[in-house]
């Protein structure tokens, strides 16, 4: 293993992980939440401290691999040290549902700030499906011409460069039939067969289009990147969660800490800008998969403080604690499983 990219892998995580939980404590101690504990990492502690006139122990724990902020009243119906008006339980509706979501909204927010940032310093690439050029090596007769817009990838429709790569992926190995818009308004239909090629032992996919990777200095455009690049891949997640559940996408397709930590080292290679553009899209997925609802998630938490609102009284603490505790232990073999496979990915590889 290499230790530069070990070192970055505990960055990128470390700081995914820390801004969300960050969210989740500041919104606590505004509540007046008695906070337990602050800790980055899971396992053993190997580090902690105190600050002066503050109930909270601050931690680092060995594995860099997740979290938490424990509150009292959160896990268990009563923590009778501690007093009733300090409780989770004791809080307003908004307060509690501040401090559930605060999370995902810092990792949002950081996301968001990160590519904006990028944007201001290397510009805004351009997102449209547009071809701008074709390989006659492979594509000899072709109705492509430059300037095509990509409408649509085997009937999936396409609105930006990301979702046609998202397609790409699924679809890589493939026939992919392209609808393709003319830059005289004029709407075309082709099928492209894939090239099988190996470079530097790896075997790849040639298609013979290149897609417009121009990169745009308006101010406006660097402005708001961060939001437009943010919610593009909100909408990608929702569209990656839709195909696991249809089996487009199988679970073979996911990452764990292994997956992540090859990408890290992919990205490190690439300059360290590709590492703090990676927080950002950690940032992204990590928010939106706490927002499902879901035992274990926050999302899960959200959804029965939604249906105390509308009950009009809380659920019983009990039952939920019990089914968050076994969605908890179904995240955790799903996180073995997709553990599993990254293993015999890295072997093979």
């Amino acid at each position: 293993m290499n230790i530069i990219t070990i070192l970055y892998f505990i960055f990128v995580l470390s700081v995914t992980v820390f801004i969300h939980e960050l969210g989740h404590f500041i919104f606590a101690k505004k509540a007046k939440i008695y906070v337990y504990e602050f800790a980055l990492g899971m396992g053993p502690r190997i580090f902690k401290w105190n600050r002066k006139n503050d109930e909270t122990v601050y931690s680092i724990r060995l594995f860099p691999i997740g979290g938490f902020v424990q509150m009292a009243g959160e896990e268990v119906e009563l923590d009778e040290n501690i007093p009733k008006n300090k409780r989770l339980q004791s809080k307003t509706w908004l307060q509690r549902f501040l401090t559930v979501i605060a999370g995902v909204i810092f990792n949002f927010l950081l996301a968001i700030l990160i590519f904006t940032t990028l944007a201001f310093i290397y510009g805004v690439p351009n997102n449209k499906p547009v071809i701008v050029g074709v390989n006659s090596e492979y594509l000899s007769e072709t109705v492509i011409r430059e300037n095509d817009t990509i409408l649509s990838i085997n009937n999936s429709k396409i609105r930006t460069k990301d979702m046609f790569l998202l397609e790409y992926q699924i679809y890589n190995g493939k026939d992919i039939t392209l609808k393709l818009k003319h830059k005289d308004g004029t709407v075309e239909t082709t099928t492209l067969k894939p090239i099988k090629e190996t470079i530097d032992g790896t075997d790849t996919f040639v298609y013979g289009i290149y897609l417009d990777n121009s990169v745009s200095k308006n101010f406006f455009q660097m402005l708001t990147y961060g939001i437009v690049k943010t919610f593009d891949l909100i909408e990608q997640m929702f569209y990656v969660i839709s195909y696991l559940v249809i089996g487009k996408l199988s679970l073979n397709s996911l990452s764990g800490p292994i997956g992540i930590y090859n990408v890290v080292g992919e990205s490190a290679k690439a300059g360290f800008a590709n590492i703090v553009y990676l927080i950002g899209f950690l940032c992204i997925n990590v928010g939106f998969i706490n927002l499902l609802p879901l035992p274990a998630f926050d999302g899960g938490r959200i959804l029965f403080m939604v249906i105390e609102k509308i009950k009009g009284k809380p659920v019983n603490t009990k039952i939920e604690n019990i089914i968050h505790s076994v969605g908890l232990t179904l995240l955790m073999l799903l996180m073995l499983l997709i553990t599993w496979n990254d293993i015999v990915r890295f072997i093979l590889n």
